[in-house]
């Protein structure tokens, strides 16, 4: 009993650490919103320092990916850009997130701040993400992603 407490304590206060709060069905496992905001954080880390084995175990097969700017995004332009440079993030900082989990789908909206180097051009971006992210199998994948402008 005891450990359950805790266990269930020990996850919410993770949670409002990373910013934001998290909503699960009636009846779901607590560490459900959990298991996202680590996989959200496992793509953070990734797009940082990009590799094929780790953003290929993160993204859907399906994923479509609008930019802020307008452009939309596979699985492989967005692996790509991150792996060849075009998409250089130096540092990501996420703030302001939110996880709703319904039944296999998660809706996960934060701030991202970054310094950026695309294509070696030096940058800083501060946008509003929108991630819907889909268990398959034993892993959350993310399936759809829309960046915004944040407003000034």
């Amino acid at each position: 009993m005891y450990k359950k407490l805790f266990l269930a304590a020990a996850t919410a206060v993770t949670l409002l650490a990373l910013g934001g709060c998290a909503t699960a069905p009636a009846g779901a496992v607590a560490d459900v919103p959990q298991s996202v905001a680590t996989a959200a954080e496992r793509l953070r880390i990734a797009m940082i320092d990009p590799t094929p084995a780790a953003l290929n175990q993160l993204v859907a097969d399906d994923l479509s990916y609008g930019h802020s700017g307008g452009r939309v995004d596979t699985k492989a332009s967005f692996i790509s850009d991150l792996l060849d440079g075009k998409s250089d993030f130096v540092t990501i900082v996420i703030s302001d997130q939110t996880i709703k989990v319904v039944g296999d789908v998660a809706i996960v909206r934060h701030t991202l701040t970054a310094d950026t180097n695309d294509s070696g051009k030096p940058g800083k971006v501060q946008i509003k993400i929108l991630g819907v992210w889909q268990k398959q199998g034993a892993d959350w994948k993310l399936l759809a992603r829309q960046a915004v402008r944040a407003a000034p």
